[in-house]
């Protein structure tokens, strides 16, 4: 795997084939290549994030794939779909850190996976 577009779903199989580096360099030569203006930390963990997101798509994770759709049946492009999940995820990531939560609940996740929409991630709620 050589080339990631977030706009297009990658292949399924070559993406879980790829390693972790791969598809790291991948995500990173995207946003590279389109100058979002990310210094190297954030353009890491920003492709960190794309991956993460990513990955539980390839896998399949519960309602993950329905919620990518549902986002972009309401307006955002598959892209932003990526960052509206990530943005979930990031925020657990962050309230880990902030020690605001001791442990990753697959319950919470889905229930904000639910409840996100395009308006929401517009308005910055999520």
């Amino acid at each position: 795997m050589n080339q990631y577009d977030p706009s297009t779903e990658p292949d399924k199989q070559s993406w879980l084939e790829a390693t972790e580096s791969e598809r790291m360099a991948a995500v990173t030569g995207f946003h590279e290549e389109h100058d979002e203006g990310l210094d190297r930390k954030a353009l890491t963990i920003h492709s960190a994030i794309h991956v993460i997101v990513e990955n539980q798509l390839a896998l399949g994770v519960e309602l993950l794939p329905d919620t990518v759709a549902k986002l972009v049946r309401q307006g955002l492009s598959r892209h932003e779909a990526i960052h509206a999940i990530g943005a979930i995820i990031s925020g657990d990531i962050l309230g880990m850190i902030r020690g605001e939560i001791t442990e990753f609940s697959a319950s919470k996740y889905r229930r904000k996976l639910e409840k996100i929409s395009a308006k929401r991630w517009r308005k910055g709620k999520y």
